[in-house]
Order: structure tokens, then C-alpha cells, then sequence
């Protein structure tokens, strides 16, 4: 694994937007790389060492058609009997791998709530658990699977902000 200062440079199309607004917001983001990982378990296998809760991203669809992206802690299980009536929604699926990267840019694996700023059309109903909403770090992939990212959860709420994302803080407890 290696440790950069600034986000590397990347073949993933968003990423240039993702570096161009972490820059203009002067937001320290320090990255570490790693093999490809798919799933919280792949992760484990690849400490990081990045100060933050890590996540666990999930992309969510209901019986219309709504996009929920559902960011919580990577050691909670996500109850999706449950979840529903937290995050204001019926009865929820796994959206495709397709609707994925229509609607947020990434591709499975590589889900992460930075891929908000690829949701121009606003599909997508964000919630995040209260537990990394009060973290002094959240680390997450950067629109890719190879690499963790850790920022302060302020630049997080400042960088999604500046795409006009606001995220529903819900209580997974």
C-alpha cells in the first residue's frame, strides 16, 4: 500500500471534478492504496491506517423508482426490514449495477458518498448515520475501489455542500 498527501491521479472520469473541487475547497485529504476491494470484509484485509469510521455504502431503490444511497458505519448491518421507515421510504432493493453508474458515476465496489458530486440531476436521497456524522473522520473510497480517503467530517459536510448535497442524518441504532 502507499500513502499520498493529495489525491493521485486517477482514470476514473470524476475523479478530475473530485480533485478540482478538493483543491478549491483546500481540503486535506490524505489517501492510502490498496488493492481492489468489493465488499467491507475485502477491506478489512487492507488496513488503512487513515484516521475516520469507515464506511458502508449502500445504493437502494424502491418500488418507485427512488435512489437512496445509505452511508453507515462498515461494522453495522444494514437492515433493510428496518430501514425503510428511517429513511422515509417503503418497502427497498439493491439498485443495479447499472442504475449505479447512471445515477452516481461508480461502479460496484467502489460506492461511496463523495459520489454524490456526480448526482447532477439530484436522483439520489442521501442518508448517513448519525455515528459518522458526529466522527471527527470519515474514510471512504474516492469514486474508486483501489483507494481510502479520510477527511475531517466538516470538509466532508463542506464538500457536499458545495454541491448542494445535504445529507438526511438518520439514527441506526
Amino acid at each position: 500500500m502507499s500513502t499520498d498527501s493529495q489525491a493521485a491521479a486517477s482514470p476514473h472520469p470524476g475523479r478530475a471534478h473530485l480533485d478540482a473541487l478538493i483543491a478549491e475547497l483546500a481540503i486535506d485529504m490524505p489517501m492510502v492504496t490498496h488493492p481492489p476491494v468489493f465488499t467491507v470484509e475485502e477491506a478489512e484485509q487492507h488496513p488503512h491506517g487513515l484516521p475516520g469510521l469507515d464506511t458502508k455504502n449502500l445504493l437502494l431503490k424502491d418500488a418507485k423508482g427512488q435512489l437512496f444511497l445509505v452511508t453507515m458505519r462498515a461494522d453495522r448491518r444494514a437492515d433493510l426490514k428496518a430501514l425503510p421507515a428511517i429513511i422515509g421510504s417503503k418497502r427497498l432493493s439493491f439498485a443495479s449495477a447499472e442504475t449505479l453508474f447512471e445515477a452516481l458515476g461508480v461502479t460496484p465496489g467502489s460506492v461511496t458518498p463523495l459520489a454524490m458530486i456526480n448526482d447532477t440531476q439530484r436522483r439520489v436521497t442521501f442518508s448517513l448515520d448519525r455515528a459518522l456524522a458526529e466522527a471527527a473522520h470519515i474514510a471512504c473510497h474516492p469514486l474508486v475501489n483501489t483507494a481510502t480517503v479520510s477527511l475531517t467530517t466538516a470538509d466532508f459536510f463542506r464538500l457536499l455542500r458545495a454541491v448542494g448535497v445535504e445529507p438526511a442524518v438518520v439514527d441506526l441504532d
